[in-house]
């Protein structure tokens, strides 16, 4: 599947605007976002995943067309079918594992349905949470809650899946272990990945594409580990003008 990103946005907040200017395709399993904080990898994701409108440019994922602001195709958030793991999980404290997961097949204040709360449970039998179905997020280790997080990304079959920093919440010793358990949950679901990484271990276990935020948009050779490399062009924060 192909992912094709090519857009501009600016914020502004009182003197200070930040545009972002970037162009990407992607055919591999993996695409990684890597550059310095601030540098606009957040705002592209949100930009994918329709919580941010591009000021023009198009979004393609495989054959869909999330974005084009020439045809002025705005694809709603909930019809992108993009799943998010946000870097700090974003679960709900008061909800339970189960009731974690199957938010987002929920309909208004209704019950879920029996086959709904059949996938729950697959998706919590799959990342080993079965037994932990009732129990809230605050009595989860950082990686069950990030299992948690990413059974909910998944839990209604996204084409794509990002994830912002996944693993810059969890202790180094977990890093290695949830790094081949996102690798598996991948060839499981046979699903396209963008992430964001700062990790040089995160680019060598994730073989892929890498888009690389440098804020001048230098053009990077290739490293020698037969990863294809692009450059993001453009990402500049500014004082405004009057």
């Amino acid at each position: 599947m192909t992912t094709r990103v090519s857009i501009k946005k600016t914020m502004a907040s009182g003197n200070r605007r930040f545009n972002l200017d970037v162009s990407f395709s992607s055919r591999g399993y993996y695409t990684i976002l890597s550059g310095p904080s601030g540098a606009g990898k957040s705002l592209t994701l949100r930009c994918i995943a329709g919580i941010e409108t591009p000021d023009s440019g198009r979004i393609e994922i495989g054959e869909r067309v999330l974005f084009d602001s020439e045809n002025r195709v705005n694809v709603p958030v909930r019809g992108r079918k993009v799943g998010y793991l946000f870097q700090d999980y974003a679960l709900f404290p008061h909800l339970s594992v189960a009731d974690n997961v199957g938010f987002g097949l929920k309909k208004l204040l209704k019950p879920l349905s029996g086959p709904d709360r059949e996938k729950v449970a697959e998706l919590l039998e799959i990342f080993g949470l079965g037994e932990m179905a009732e129990s809230l997020p605050r009595d989860l280790s950082g990686g069950q809650r990030q299992r948690v997080a990413l059974a909910r990304s998944l839990v209604n079959h996204p084409s794509v899946l990002l994830l912002d920093e996944p693993f810059s919440a969890l202790d180094h010793s977990l890093r290695e272990k949830m790094r081949a358990e996102l690798k598996a949950v991948q060839a499981r679901f046979n699903i396209p990945v963008i992430l964001i990484s700062h990790e040089p271990a995160d680019i060598r276990a994730f073989e892929g594409d890498i888009v690389e935020y440098s804020g001048k948009g230098a053009v990077h050779k290739n490293s020698g580990s037969g990863i294809k490399l692009f450059s993001a062009a453009g990402y500049s924060p500014e004082a405004s003008r009057r």
